[in-house]
């Protein structure tokens, strides 16, 4: 048997940085896929089969409330949110009731609803500021008809603004 010397590399070595490579890529492997399962179930409905049934019901409800040529504007600065709502001809239309959901697109940690304020020249507002970032935006006004004037959108809010 040969003796070697303190610098030579052996399979020793070898097989030590192959484990050590790999047992890197397990262990980041296995942390990511830990702290995605805690972050995000995926959930996303309840039951997909009911939902993919009623798409045509909303598409038709959709279709009936763009008929009314209705615009609304949502705007959020100063430490409050304010909506109004106007018919065709750029009237208000004073609904009785507003509320606003903040969703994340891929959170529902930071979820919240906020109920809006009328004011007299029937807009409405509420004094709050969402944080920061990209936010899916539902909003539901109560104008007397048979189900609200609803509205989603996706913004972004940079240092307390919409964007």
């Amino acid at each position: 048997m040969t003796r070697r010397g303190n610098g030579t590399f052996t399979g020793r070595h070898m097989l030590a940085i192959v484990v050590a490579f790999f047992g890197t890529i397990i262990a980041v492997n296995l942390t990511m896929a830990m702290v995605a399962g805690r972050s995000w179930t995926g959930f996303v409905v309840k039951n997909s089969y009911v939902a993919s049934q009623e798409f045509n019901r909303k598409a038709e409800q959709g279709r009936a409330q763009a008929a009314l040529g209705w615009h609304s504007s949502l705007t959020i600065g100063s430490g409050e949110i304010r909506y109004r709502l106007a018919d065709a001809s750029g009237a208000t239309v004073a609904p009785s009731a507003v509320t606003v959901t903040f969703r994340r697109p891929a959170y529902d940690g930071e979820d919240k609803v906020i109920a809006m304020q009328r004011r007299a020249d029937g807009t409405f507002r509420a004094p709050e500021t969402p944080r920061d970032g990209i936010w899916i935006v539902e909003t539901d006004a109560e104008v007397g008809r048979d189900l609200p004037y609803r509205e989603v959108s996706r913004i972004v809010v940079t240092a307390g603004e919409l964007e």
